[in-house]
């Protein structure tokens, strides 16, 4: 979809990425890392500074302590982090238990390792857990749940109850949790991160992942991170070695000076995430599209059910307003008549979209 909004110069609201960058320390301390240590092969694990700061922030945001040497693991990116994990711990023919709709790389990833998709499909309108079909889902082949909150594509943020269900099922079952928490600063309205990991019974069974490019504007520096126990992070570990060995250290020397020093940065996502939410709902509102709730990530889904041609998915409509309208969007698929808007532009952009849109919905 970006290479189609390239070329048809379209108002791009369909790759999550922000507009506004990061603190602009991080920056200095990236660069000037290059002339100030050595440029050779860091740890495979990730250098010790950020590694502590990984194990300091779990602790202060989720009460989560982690022993930074031997339960931390610094990765290319959290896409990176799914395929470590999923090719360290899947073995083939084990089931693992996905929600629908989803991120794309989990999906490919299992299925790389050899493991068979159950997928549990999130109830509409507000993509709540379906209780029955998840205790369903668990059988005696189930190895591993993929836990995404806050959630993309839907911005929803999983209630405690819902939580505490999949540890009750996963403890039950004798299942691992990965729990995607790369959103857990874009959090507003009202609602608040929890962590799986931070709930009973769960540290010895859980891994989290994180991610610098949503903590920090980041998107092009590809650090992310993996926490968790360390008989489980040993096989990750294998597999990312083989995988890319180790990630750039100046860059992984930043991210720690971030999560040490400029939390107010992550900590105001928020309130801003909040305030681009309010601009967009109403006007989208207002064209006819059905908005549904989130309270979390950069993303806000509706329902486009009543503009689709016949014939037509979400993925063409999403297609056909890039070329004709100059305004791309994500398909979200299932179910196919919801798209996604990644509202993280400068407001003029979001202004600009809505305008496009909404003379070209009502035509």
């Amino acid at each position: 979809m970006s290479k189609l909004a390239v070329e048809h110069n379209s108002v791009n609201l369909g790759q999550g990425f922000p507009d506004e960058e990061g603190p602009a320390s991080m920056k200095q301390i990236a660069s000037s890392a290059m002339d100030d240590f050595h440029n050779q092969y860091p740890s495979l694990l990730g250098v010790p500074e950020l590694r502590q700061a990984v194990a300091r922030h779990s602790a202060a945001q989720q009460g989560i302590p982690c022993d930074w040497a031997t339960e931390t693991l610094v990765t290319v990116g959290a896409t990176e982090a799914i395929a470590a994990a999923m090719l360290g711990l899947i073995n083939p023919g084990d089931e693992c238990i996905m929600f629908d709709p989803m991120y794309d790389s989990y999906v490919s990833m299992a299925r790389r390792a050899g493991a068979v998709i159950r997928p549990v499909r999130l109830a509409l309108p507000d993509f709540s857990v379906p209780a029955d079909e998840l205790a369903a889902a668990f059988g005696p082949r189930t190895k591993l749940i993929l836990v995404n909150t806050p959630h993309n594509p839907s911005g929803k943020v999983f209630t405690r109850s819902e939580l505490e269900l999949i540890a009750s099922l996963c403890q039950q079952h004798d299942v691992i949790a990965l729990c995607d928490e790369v959103y857990e600063h874009l959090v507003f309205n009202g609602a608040q991160h929890l962590s799986l990991r931070a709930l009973p019974g769960m540290r010895d069974r859980a891994m989290r992942m994180g991610s610098a490019g949503k903590t920090f504007s980041f998107t092009a520096w590809k650090v992310g991170w993996v926490t968790g126990p360390a008989a489980l992070m040993a096989p990750i570990v294998k597999a990312h070695q083989f995988l890319v060995f180790t990630v750039p250290s100046s860059l992984q020397r930043a991210v720690a000076h971030g999560l040490d020093n400029e939390p107010g940065f992550y900590q105001g996502l928020g309130a801003s995430l909040a305030a681009k939410r309010a601009l967009l709902e109403p006007k989208l509102e207002a064209m006819g599209l059905g908005v549904l709730p989130g309270h979390g990530a950069y993303f806000l889904v509706a329902d486009v059910s009543k503009f689709l041609r016949e014939g037509e998915d979400d993925a063409a409509f999403c297609k056909r307003l890039t070329v004709e309208a100059g305004v791309t969007l994500i398909p979200v698929n299932p179910p196919r008549h919801l798209v996604r808007f990644a509202y993280c532009k400068d407001d003029a952009k979001l202004e600009a979209a809505c305008q496009r849109l909404g003379t070209y919905l009502a035509a």
